[in-house]
């Protein structure tokens, strides 16, 4: 059972089969270079009663990945399923443990939503690992048996100025803008966060929502014996063989990762080919169960279609189509090549499966059938290489009690507050300083590298504080979504900071109008192994559980980021968290910016001295420390109802959630949004009201005839509501006696930033 370390699946060119493994019991192996741990191969050793043969040691060695096993973090995710699967508005239909969470927006319609990593493929091939991220994300909604409709892009950097992100960023930004346009999927929303902590690790979430009837829900599960599995789309190649399931399962070095497997390579056009047909396929009652093909490829497709049904399953392997014949057994097995599904066919529906994909000009090939035994079943040529229990494969591989531990710096990191900082004696320039710094600045340079509004169905994107899309156009319903996180806010208390992260994404859908439903999260941290992050990590995913609780919405689904660190330095804590919410009358929504002269300006929520972790104290004075906003998730509920209201009553005219940069940002985002000044009046030190970052609080523009209504609406409820001033004409941002600034310079600072970097 020695371990010749090879990093690579080059030592597994000779076939290998279950007679010979069976023969040759001592024959050494490079699970090591695989990435299995000593412990975990001899489990495999122990699963199988025999040494595992090199194919088998493939899927093993991909699906035990961190990134395909969640081996580290199984023991903290399992508190989500205990969370009431009911959403405000009715049932979930599908919840943690399929490819995407699915939950009833009523009039018989279901939403689907997920968002996962592509973090580290991203790093290696900033374009096509982030277009393969949102080809990824788009095939799981679309294996629930939606239609994929829109796309979101939290995306982290290191600083702006940083060599490796001039490196990184045009090409992720490109990346995830080239393939969901060639997919003609508008990117509705998502963030672009700069940080140190991030140099040499771009984070790259992608998200996607779909949509279906009631009674298109499929599931992925190999049932019904003699029923025929059919694999379909594009041919399997060498590229991203080992990819994201072995580049998320380490640490990159200053020098990169140790071993650099092939980043998948996309083809947008291929994916939507694959789109309609599958949706045909759908309709046409075709398929009984279905997997799309992503992380580990054909090994996680059939272990977990097989381990999900009522059956074995046998595979001729030597049916795949393939793009280059010289690849092994084992490499066809690992290839993580992009726009390919597996379906589960009856029969009798088999013609009209390869009917229909010839329609689409998609490939297609049955490669084996439904068994009734209990085994996964794989031949090469006749030769038997792979004969597994599935579930051994895809579910029920290692789990780690990792040791956790509260870092020795947290307490020393808390009690550095902000509060002795120096304030500003020129708040007009400290103004113009944050709205010029890369975390505030305009993001139009990305954005507008996204087409947000094809397909015609989009009501809010960028810069709206969430994305909107009208999923009926009869009755005009539609659903909302929102990612947020702020990694320095988790740095300061991980707990408060996936709460903050919840609160966040939560009031950027309710300020549009709608009601928050669910939760899908990404959970972006550095290694495992060590103790402080898994302390992060336990108490973030602590944090999200009380907090969904205490909202009594559901976690449909996620996804969870490990080793994203450089050497020692790990990233921010990241836990991303998106919100879907629905609204009843997407004429009805409510965008974010001032509209018309004489709106009046309302500022609802309670603001306290609450600076520490703020943009103001990162941009000013380049600190981080002391403890982050209060939490009061009882608040956000209240602002939520509240703005529920308001949509279906028509009271109000624009609203912008408050956060990063705290009043003075609104002020500023609502102002240049349709060139409209603003004069206000401020109570209490203006400092604080300008800048600091308290939750629970939105930026209100109401007109006057709704102005008592709206008022008394949020007082039923309990929201504090205060009266600021009126949107005027006279392009210039006025805070009385405070400060006074024309929009043209504001304009000017605040658009220039990004696109500046980024022409060098």
């Amino acid at each position: 059972m020695t371990d010749d370390a090879s990093p690579s699946t080059s030592c597994l060119h000779r076939l290998d089969t279950v007679a010979a493994a069976r023969r040759t019991p001592e024959q050494p192996q490079p699970w090591s270079g695989l990435g299995l741990k000593r412990n975990e191969y001899d489990r495999i050793r122990e699963i199988l009663g025999r040494r595992p043969t090199s194919s088998e040691l493939a899927m093993y060695s991909v699906m035990w990945s961190e990134h395909c096993s969640y081996k580290s973090s199984k023991v903290h995710l399992a508190k989500f399923g205990d969370l009431p699967q009911e959403t405000p508005l009715g049932k979930t239909l599908a919840g943690i443990g399929e490819n995407a969470g699915v939950i009833d927006v009523g009039q018989g319609y279901a939403a689907t939503f997920k968002v996962e990593s592509h973090n580290h493929p991203s790093y290696v091939e900033p374009y096509q690992g982030a277009a393969t991220g949102v080809g990824g994300i788009v095939r799981d909604i679309l294996a629930m048996g939606a239609r994929p409709v829109a796309v979101m892009d939290p995306l982290r950097f290191g600083p702006l100025d940083a060599p490796d992100t001039a490196r990184v960023m045009p090409g992720i930004v490109a990346g995830v803008g080239g393939y969901g346009n060639c997919l003609g999927l508008p990117n509705i929303g998502g963030e672009v966060v700069f940080d140190e902590t991030y140099v040499g690790n771009p984070l790259v979430n992608a998200l996607c929502v779909g949509v279906l009837r009631h009674e298109q829900l499929h599931t992925a599960h190999a049932s019904g014996t003699g029923n025929l599995v059919v694999l379909y789309g594009a041919r399997t190649g060498g590229d991203g063989i080992g990819g994201v399931s072995v580049l998320a399962s380490e640490t990159f070095e200053r020098t990169g990762p140790s071993r650099r497997p092939s980043v998948q390579v996309g083809d947008p056009f291929m994916e939507k080919l694959l789109i309609e047909c599958t949706l045909e396929l759908f309709a046409a009652g075709a398929v009984t169960g279905i997997q799309d093909l992503g992380g580990a490829g054909l090994s996680c497709a059939t272990s977990e279609l097989a381990s999900a049904g009522d059956g074995g399953m046998h595979v001729a392997l030597d049916t795949v189509p393939l793009r280059d014949s010289s690849l092994s057994p084992e490499e066809i097995l690992m290839s993580e090549s992009q726009e390919r599904m597996m379906a589960v066919v009856e029969p009798q529906h088999v013609d009209r499966c390869m009917a229909t994909c010839a329609k689409w000009e998609v490939e297609a090939v049955v490669i084996g059938e439904v068994t009734d035994g209990d085994h996964l079943v794989i031949d090469w040529h006749g030769e038997r290489i792979v004969d597994v229990p599935p579930r051994s494969v895809a579910h029920d591989g290692p789990v780690y009690q990792r040791p956790y531990t509260r870092p020795e710096w947290q307490d020393a990191l808390q009690a550095d507050t902000a509060a002795p900082l120096p304030r500003p004696t020129d708040v007009h320039a400290t103004l113009v300083q944050m709205v010029a710094s890369p975390n505030l600045a305009d993001k139009s340079w990305v954005t507008d590298q996204y087409d947000r509004y094809v397909r015609g169905d989009t009501v809010l994107a960028q810069p709206d504080d969430a994305g909107v899309v009208r999923v009926d156009a009869a009755s005009g319903l539609g659903v909302a979504v929102a990612t947020d996180c702020n990694g320095r806010f988790a740095k300061l208390d991980p707990y408060a900071g996936a709460q903050l992260a919840l609160a966040e994404a939560y009031r950027n859908v309710a300020v549009t109008g709608a009601l928050p439903l669910a939760v899908t999260d990404c959970l972006n941290f550095g290694s495992p192994e060590d103790p402080g992050v898994m302390w992060q990590f336990e108490r973030a995913t602590l944090g999200l559980y009380d907090g969904c609780e205490a909202l009594g919405i559901p976690v449909t689904g996620g996804n969870v980021s490990f080793y994203n660190q450089t050497g020692a330095v790990a990233i921010l804590p990241t836990p991303v968290v998106g919100v879907l919410g629905v609204i009843n009358d997407v004429a009805r929504r409510i965008p974010s910016g001032f509209s018309c002269v004489g709106q009046r300006v309302l500022l609802l929520g309670t603001t306290r001295e609450e600076l520490d972790g703020s943009t103001w104290a990162q941009v000013a004075h380049g600190h981080l420390g002391g403890l982050p906003p209060q939490v009061d998730l009882a608040a956000e509920q209240a602002l939520a109802t509240v703005m529920v209201a308001a949509c279906r009553d028509a009271l109000v005219a624009s609203a912008h959630d408050l956060s990063d940069g705290g009043l003075a940002q609104a002020l500023v985002e609502c102002c240049l949004r349709r060139d409209l000044g603003v004069r206000v009046q401020l109570d209490g030190d203006p400092f604080v009201q300008l800048f600091s970052e308290s939750t629970a609080r939105a930026l209100i523009a109401v007109t006057a005839s709704h102005e008592e209504a709206f008022t008394e609406l949020c007082r039923d409820h309990g929201v504090p509501v205060r009266v600021l001033g009126e949107v005027t004409g006279d392009a210039s941002l006025v805070v009385k006696g405070v400060l006074d600034v024309p929009l043209a310079e504001l304009r000017s600072a605040w658009s220039a930033t990004i696109p500046a970097a980024m022409a060098h």
